[in-house]
């Protein structure tokens, strides 16, 4: 290049540079997103909150988790409406109960507050889609798990959450699976209220009576913990098979210790990750199939993301470990 060409193209240059840094900025400092679960105690919700902070942190935009720490519907709905009241740029919910937050939802709507289901939907409400576990089909792998382990025979009891969407479907999920197994009986269900000491109690009473179960399917993250321990202090590790749900660190302990026979996990780091990518973007209007979400005849996003799950056992354990990040430490 001569001296004159650059005498020209330096100029340029910095019109252009100048021009770009006038630009407005994409993401604004006032942009902030909530997430509302219920039990954030969990190590299932820190993991969570480490995808939240991580994709929060790439799009240079605030985000929170808040909840209770501990199992409350109700106090999940005052986090919910205090969030709406602060006016957020968008919200995350994990519906602790479907048919509870459907005129939540509708009011966070109603004022422009793009709203998201994640792990626990509330699918009848007007939130905007749907990230997280199919769990239907999740329900399904418990059930055809716990049934090849009793070889097809045996009473099995379910701990669970009653009246919350995502536990019912997997439910609803386990007994249509356990219909090819017909020696297999689901003889009772424990509410154990996200609590391994409620699953804990219950059990310890069952192996004092003469109905013990010949199996545990348990369909939230706490109760395979407090089975497992109500079998230790019996020296009953591993005597009555196991089929937890997820992967906190107490789960993963246990099946390397034989107190739990298997375990199905989801992926709470990726569900939040992406939830708050996509309610970036209907804040922003990204996605241009329609000029505005808010008055779109259809959500221009995916209306249901199934984040998938694994199954975890002895035979992989080790490997499933190491292949684990160091949640729920933020990974940036």
């Amino acid at each position: 290049m001569n001296a004159k060409s650059t005498r020209i193209w330096i100029p340029t240059i910095l019109a252009s540079v100048f021009l770009a840094s006038c630009q407005p900025l994409y993401h604004q400092p006032e942009e902030r997103y909530v997430f509302v679960a219920f039990n954030t105690g969990l190590p299932y919700w820190q993991e969570a909150e480490a995808g939240l902070n991580d994709a929060a942190k790439q799009m240079g935009v605030k985000a929170a988790l808040v909840g209770p720490e501990a199992f409350s519907l109700q106090d999940e709905l005052t986090a919910f409406q205090k969030a709406v009241a602060e006016k957020p740029s968008g919200i995350l919910v994990s519906a602790a109960n479907a048919d509870a937050f459907k005129e939540p939802i509708a009011a966070a709507i109603q004022q422009g507050i793009p709203v998201i289901c994640v792990d626990a939907d509330s699918p009848s409400s007007k939130r905007v889609m749907f990230i997280g576990t199919d769990n239907f089909r999740a329900g399904q792998e418990s059930g055809k798990r716990i049934a090849e382990i009793l070889k097809g025979k045996g009473n099995v009891i379910v701990i669970t959450i009653p009246g919350q969407y995502n536990l019912e479907e997997r439910l609803r999920g386990a007994t249509e699976a356990l219909k090819k197994y017909p020696g297999i009986k689901l003889s009772g269900s424990i509410d154990d209220k996200g609590d391994p000491r409620n699953a804990f109690d219950t059990i310890a009473a069952m192996l004092k009576g003469k109905d013990k179960p010949d199996g545990i399917l348990s369909l939230e993250a706490s109760g395979g913990g407090g089975a497992a321990d109500a079998l230790h202090r019996v020296d009953m590790d591993g005597k009555i098979p196991i089929v937890a749900f997820d992967k906190d660190p107490e789960t993963l302990e246990w099946i390397k210790r034989g107190g739990i026979t298997a375990t199905v996990v989801q992926k709470p780091y990726v569900m939040s990750y992406y939830g708050l990518k996509y309610l970036d973007d209907l804040h922003h209007n990204a996605v241009h199939e329609y000029n505005d979400w808010k008055t779109a005849p259809a959500a221009p996003i995916p209306s249901w993301v199934d984040t998938g799950t694994a199954i975890v056992d002895k035979n992989n354990l080790a490997i499933f470990r190491d292949a684990l990040a160091a949640h729920p430490k933020s990974a940036i």
